[in-house]
């Protein structure tokens, strides 16, 4: 399996996602953001960072690149896609997601493990997610502060895009566990067709022991198993 890894100006995270990718035996490739086309890829991964800087909002100027075109056009098309952080606010910034990322309700930086409940097991980036394990993986960002109005938000609870949510050690999904403000400790979603999602703790930083997780490996390991699954 082949990941295109997207990097844009001030894109930090770009070289965690391709180490990530490698790790579990696969080819990944960076993706300048100029490129109009992504070549051979089965999945592209939008990583973390402050793509142009965060000017005018974060997300806002790299939703314009070249790159995300051919991104949109491959994701109308069924194909795998996953927004990490900064990767997350660009998507929803496009359009591809709903919603939007907004300056953390402390209006401070927050840089911290958090556990994750997920909620839906039936995606292509939360099936290898055993079930009722919650995922303790770091955050790092100041506009985490997931943001949407009811109607979105009852569309996504109806459609069962809302992929995970901060939760306590124990599970519990309450205010105390949740890092930014967002609305429903949502942490992750997904688009309505299940190809698209985005979150903003990063898996990628949470693939081996030493850094004191491996649960982010489980997201890749379902994109790759979801994958192999759709090419056979």
């Amino acid at each position: 399996m082949n990941f295109a890894v997207l990097q844009f100006p001030a894109s930090n995270c770009d070289q965690d996602c391709l180490h990530a990718a490698r790790s579990l035996g696969h080819s990944a490739s960076l993706i300048w953001h100029k490129e109009s086309a992504l070549g051979a890829a089965d999945a592209v991964i939008i990583p973390g960072g402050f793509s142009y800087g965060d000017y005018l909002r974060c997300g806002a100027i790299a939703r314009f690149s070249p790159v995300m075109q051919a991104v949109q056009q491959f994701a109308s098309q069924g194909g795998l896609v996953l927004g990490i952080c900064n990767g997350f606010q660009i998507l929803c910034e496009a359009g591809m997601l709903p919603g939007a990322l907004v300056r953390n309700r402390s209006l401070q930086f927050r840089c911290e493990q958090v556990f994750l409940k997920t909620l839906a097991h039936d995606s292509p980036f939360t099936c290898q997610i055993p079930t009722n394990r919650l995922l303790r993986i770091p955050v790092a960002h100041g506009d985490g502060c997931y943001f949407a109005d009811g109607p979105e938000l009852e569309d996504l609870k109806s459609h069962n895009q809302i992929l995970w949510q901060y939760c306590t050690a124990h599970g519990d999904v309450i205010d105390d566990a949740n890092p930014n403000g967002s609305l429903l400790n949502i942490a992750g979603i997904c688009n309505r067709n299940r190809n698209v999602a985005g979150l903003m703790p990063h898996p990628d930083r949470a693939c081996e022991s030493m850094l004191g997780s491996t649960d982010g490996r489980t997201i890749f390991e379902s994109l790759t198993v979801s994958f192999l699954k759709k090419a056979a």
